[in-house]
């Protein structure tokens, strides 16, 4: 019986089975657990879980799908495999079919099936994740989280299973090595972003802007333990009993025909080959020695007087490509090394001085996401140093289980310092300023943004559909983001200021229906009469930019960063943030001045003082502000007190001996919990009651303002719940809620 008819046979065989069916209805309901009990991306909000919508409806039930899809098709593969020694068939089938065929069309039998499931899985869901994405669905993510997310586990558990049962011939003992092998990857695995095979490392996905980043990570992930899979497997089937033998003697058998055990070496070898290379993360040192960045020192004899660098991202590979010139001064009279820092994920093809090759050094030593490189150049007075760079950035080791910040595709890009160019390590200016040139070549429907101070401007339309724009500022440190933006401009009278607040053409619906123009609008005024202006203001202008979820953001020099989170339908409806997404959007504006503007000891996991208290507070005096108090004590000091007794009569919280009873991991679930309702309800009742103590909202007002503005401490920068007492002149018994 030839092997095509033999596999026909045997993927009817599985279709007319009503257990296969009910493996295929299994991994079809598999995504509800995402819906529900498995949320494995990140959340914005210790109140509720928030998350992007296509993380919440699409991404959290495509990877809960995969790890339940790959355990049902697990036991399918082993219940499979064992059927003809569990009817006692099996000597009068091998004596028709040979045993390495049947292994064979066995397995492909099993992958069709998958991927029948899979196809019905994705159909089936598609209705609902178009109802609850509405505008920032996309056929393109949805079909690739579909592939990549869920179905890239499914072959791998088929596989691992399979080769069990052709070690072993016990369908108990096969179940238990997939069961440990499963086990492996959700617990001691579970950070570790290139041995977790059934629960990838996505720490969030865009709704706004691309993914192809995390895309490709995972994808890269499955091809390893793919070829890793599809060597074992091959290694089990040299195994597959023959003739009466026994696993070592059907092994010498079988390895007569030497393709067999090559191919097998060389999909493991393969398969090392990638994880030993994969071009995401740099190899930086733990131990983050500041030193290799930061200069302590500089050279007295050579200096900078300008920089220019020619970019040219590469939105269909992820890649950057770009020039980098460099006006020096070397006043030594002799040659001099100089040391310049580089995304690691970039190589250096030429170096030139003067337009003449100069020798050039690139250390092995990685440190911070940054590599080093050590230019010789000449005795001459006056150098232009050109360099030719490039290469797929690499984000910092530390952040495995994070990846995606380094976006470059044709919807988004984000470019920062060294990965936009290569930077002296140890030359300051020349003078009291550093011109620095970059002008960018991106998609024509791309808006570029420079963050902080400094100029852009449209330099040229090319002939391919593309824009080159020349952004200018004065710093080594440049930060570009690029994306599909919409700017809508925001003047602010009262703070002198106008706001350029960008944010993405898929968010547009949404942004005008709750006229978050307005909301920011009134949120600075407020914040800047009775808190302070903001210390990041630029000359006349601040840039408000609605970036790539990411957690959190920062600001500086005229510009702050929006994560995308804060912007997400499930957000806006977030109750402890608001009632209103009118509410939410001021909730988040104020963060620029409590989160941003003054910060909090992020090392601090166990008190209620955070950044959340008093910006729930500022929102609620705004929204009194605004549209009376009426509506200002139904949205947020009613919730806060409901929210604050519940705490109170939590069993838990009664009962804390019940709680250091249960696993670690449920307490600390239970903990985080608590805490974050403690942080958005009871601290901002007890501000409430300090505003009370202290004379009302006009004293509350110069408590806050002399907190805000105080003279800031370098070696602990942050805002203490104490120095907020000390303020008030109260202390914590005062506070104590009734």
């Amino acid at each position: 019986m030839n092997t095509l008819r033999q596999f026909r046979l045997e993927l009817t065989r599985l279709l007319q089975n009503r257990l296969t069916w009910l493996a295929i209805l299994l991994t079809a309901l598999s995504p509800v657990a995402g819906l529900t009990v498995y949320r494995p991306l990140y959340s914005s909000s210790d109140s509720g879980y928030v998350t992007t919508m296509q993380g919440m409806y699409l991404a959290n039930p495509a990877l809960a799908g995969g790890i339940l899809g790959a355990v049902v098709f697990a036991i399918l593969t082993v219940w499979s495999m064992d059927r003809l020694r569990r009817d006692g068939m099996e000597t009068l089938t091998h004596a028709v079919v040979s045993p390495m065929t049947a292994a064979l069309t066995r397995l492909g039998a099993l992958l069709c099936v998958s991927i029948l499931a899979q196809a019905i899985t994705t159909l089936a869901w598609l209705p609902y994740a178009i109802m609850k994405l509405g505008a920032v669905f996309d056929v393109e993510s949805y079909l690739l989280i579909h592939l990549i997310f869920m179905y890239g586990a499914i072959p791998l558990a088929i596989l691992f299973a399979s080769a069990a049962c052709q070690f072993t011939r016990r369908a108990d003992l096969s179940l238990a090595l997939f069961a440990a092998f499963a086990a492996l990857s959700l617990t001691v695995w579970k950070e570790k972003w290139q041995l977790c095979w059934l629960n990838p490392c996505v720490w969030a996905v865009s709704d706004d802007f691309s993914n192809y980043r995390i895309f490709r990570s995972v994808a890269y992930v499955r091809l390893t333990w793919l070829l890793a899979m599809a060597g074992l497997w091959l290694l089990s089937y040299l195994c597959v009993r023959r003739y009466g033998k026994g696993p070592l003697g059907s092994f010498a058998h079988n390895i007569r025909r030497f393709y067999r055990p090559a191919i097998a070496a060389a999909l493991i070898a393969c398969s090392g080959l990638l994880y030993m290379g994969q071009p995401f993360l740099d190899h930086s040192s733990p131990d983050m020695d500041y030193d290799f960045v930061f200069a302590s020192e500089y050279m007295e004899a050579v200096t900078c007087s300008g920089r220019y660098a020619d970019v040219h991202p590469d939105p269909k590979t992820g890649s950057v490509y770009g020039k980098a010139q460099f006006q020096l001064q070397n006043t030594s009279g002799q040659e001099q090394n100089v040391r310049f820092l580089i995304n690691p994920g970039y190589e250096i093809s030429s170096i030139q001085a003067n337009g003449a090759d100069v020798p050039f050094t690139l250390e092995d030593r990685q440190e911070i996401n940054e590599k080093a490189f050590v230019v010789v150049i000449p005795a001459a007075p006056e150098i232009e140093l050109t360099m030719e760079y490039g290469g797929f950035p690499q984000e910092w080791n530390i952040v495995s289980a994070e990846q995606g910040s380094l976006e470059i595709s044709g919807t988004y890009m984000k470019l920062e310092n060294d990965a936009l160019s290569p930077c002296p390590y140890n030359v300051w200016y020349q003078g009291d300023h550093l011109p620095n040139v970059t002008d960018i070549t991106l998609p024509g429907h791309m808006t570029p943004i420079l963050f902080g101070l400094g100029s852009t401007e449209l330099l040229r339309e090319n002939s391919d559909s593309t824009k080159t724009w020349r952004m200018e500022r004065d710093s080594y440190r440049m930060i570009i983001y690029a994306g599909d933006y919409i700017r809508e401009e925001i003047p602010v009278e009262s703070a002198d200021i106008t706001v350029n607040f960008y944010y993405s053409r898929k968010h547009q619906p949404v942004m005008e229906a709750m006229n978050a123009a307005e909301s920011i609008r009134q949120t600075i005024e407020y914040c800047t009469e009775h808190i302070g202006p903001l210390s990041f203001y630029g000359d006349g202008t601040f840039n408000l930019i609605e970036r790539r979820s990411d957690g959190g953001g920062y600001a500086g020099d005229g510009a702050s960063i929006a994560d995308e989170l804060d912007y997400t339908a499930e957000n806006l409806s977030n109750g402890a943030k608001g009632g209103s997404s009118a509410q939410v959007t001021i909730h988040e504006i104020v963060h620029q001045w409590w989160g941003l503007g003054n910060m909090f000891d992020p090392m601090d996991e166990n008190g209620i003082w955070s950044a959340e208290g008093l910006t729930c507070y500022t929102t609620y005096r705004i929204v009194k502000a605004l549209y009376g108090e009426r509506e200002a004590q139904t949205s947020f000091v009613d919730t806060w007190q409901e929210a604050a007794d519940d705490y109170y009569k939590d069993f838990y919280v009664r009962h804390p001996e019940y709680l250091s009873a249960l696993p670690e991991q449920y307490q600390a679930d239970i903990t985080n919990n608590l805490r974050g309702m403690r942080q958005y309800n009871e601290m901002p009742l007890k501000i409430l009651k300090a505003e009370q103590l202290v004379g009302g909202e006009e004293a509350m007002d110069e408590i806050l303002k002399g907190l805000f503005g105080r003279e800031l401490n370098p070696e602990y920068p942050y805002l203490t719940y104490q120095e907020f007492l000390d303020a008030c002149h109260l202390t914590e018994e005062d506070l104590n809620l009734e």
